[in-house]
């Protein structure tokens, strides 16, 4: 087994632990979608994104991505009770499990799901900054337009994040020309020249890149 392997087990070992309700939501997950269960996120992503939305008090949230509902579950929990959480996806078919799991946690009443293309979503809202925490994990290629639309509408000292920064680690072979990795490895790029953000690239799973507004 490798060092890297050994050190995200040691990881995933000593984070405060999935209840049941997510824990069913991983193994429903893996029965509905096979092998796009890989999209979902870790258990400890989402220790840290709940830690994070309390850690600000972050009360008016977006998520770019839902697939089943791991991710805005575990912010919406940690939303206070008059919070929200924006959900952007275009799957009907997956997001109806996220919608059941919801309703089981009891923050249905925090989530407002909107089925379409996230770009033309996020553009259809007003231009003010009105949001305080974002998390982005859809398709690659759109990364850096979802960036631009949700860092005009965050607030000062908002934070956004995105999965998969590592891309599987080909962002760090420059010649690897795939579509998904060219957009992710040029957008990590650009948000650490962003004189608009502070940012950290933090090395848990695929990659979090984690921007906070100035």
């Amino acid at each position: 087994m490798s060092v890297q392997v050994d050190v995200a087990e040691y990881v995933s070992t000593h984070c405060t632990p999935p209840d049941e309700l997510l824990q069913e939501l991983v193994v429903r997950t893996r029965e509905a979608t096979g092998g796009a269960a890989g999209m979902q996120i870790s258990p400890e992503q989402g220790v840290l994104m709940g830690m994070l939305v309390r850690l600000t008090g972050a009360k008016r949230a977006v998520e770019v991505g839902v697939f089943t509902g791991y991710s805005s579950l575990s912010v919406a929990r940690a939303l206070p009770s008059d919070g929200t959480l924006l959900a952007c996806d275009v799957s009907e078919e997956w997001t109806s499990i996220a919608r059941e799991f919801w309703d089981r946690a009891g923050v249905s009443d925090k989530i407002e799901l909107r089925i379409g293309p996230a770009v033309d979503t996020l553009r259809a809202l007003p231009a003010e900054p009105t949001f305080d925490f974002a998390f982005i994990d859809a398709d690659k290629e759109s990364y850096p337009a979802y960036y631009e639309e949700i860092l005009a509408r965050l607030v000062p000292g908002g934070l956004i994040l995105l999965d998969n920064a590592f891309r599987g680690g080909t962002v760090l072979d420059p010649t690897n020309d795939d579509p998904g990795t060219v957009a992710i490895r040029g957008l990590n790029d650009a948000i650490r020249e962003d004189s608009r953000v502070d940012t950290v690239l933090l090395p848990l799973r695929d990659g979090i890149v984690l921007a906070r507004k100035r």
